[in-house]
């Protein structure tokens, strides 16, 4: 015998967050409670597992089960820092350069970790300065 639907108790706070949607991933979460399930897969561009899932989840946040999930961080995917501070640091152990020094990255490696506050490879020494100009 099949399990009954469940999730209409949902719906009114599904109808909410349809409202007040700021994101397109808020918009799938409402929508996977409020439309037919195969109708909402196609809609919103998932499976139909990913959907069910997605249906689930908006009811264990619903109910306060479980916490929305957080919007992402300001800083790049895997960023040690944002691009402002980035130029405040090269600007710092850049300070000789400007004057007409030579620039040798691998001695400034471990000051820029050192200001950074986490080790990093040397490649990524080189895109940051790419990054800057």
């Amino acid at each position: 015998m099949a399990r009954p639907a469940g999730g209409v108790e949902h719906a009114v706070a599904a109808r909410e967050w349809l409202r007040s949607a700021k994101t397109a991933e808020e918009l799938r979460r409402a929508q996977a409670v409020l439309l037919p399930l195969e109708q909402t897969a196609r809609a919103i561009g998932r499976s139909v597992n990913a959907t069910c899932a997605i249906r689930t989840r908006f009811g264990k946040i619903a109910e306060g089960a479980m916490k929305p999930p957080q919007a992402k961080t300001a800083l790049r995917n895997h960023a040690l820092a944002d691009l402002e501070r980035e130029a405040s640091i090269l600007d710092e152990v850049l300070a000789d350069a400007q004057k007409g020094g030579i620039v040798v990255i691998p001695q400034l490696k471990p000051l820029i970790e050192e200001k950074v506050g986490k080790p990093m490879a040397l490649s990524t020494v080189y895109r940051m300065l790419a990054r800057h100009g």
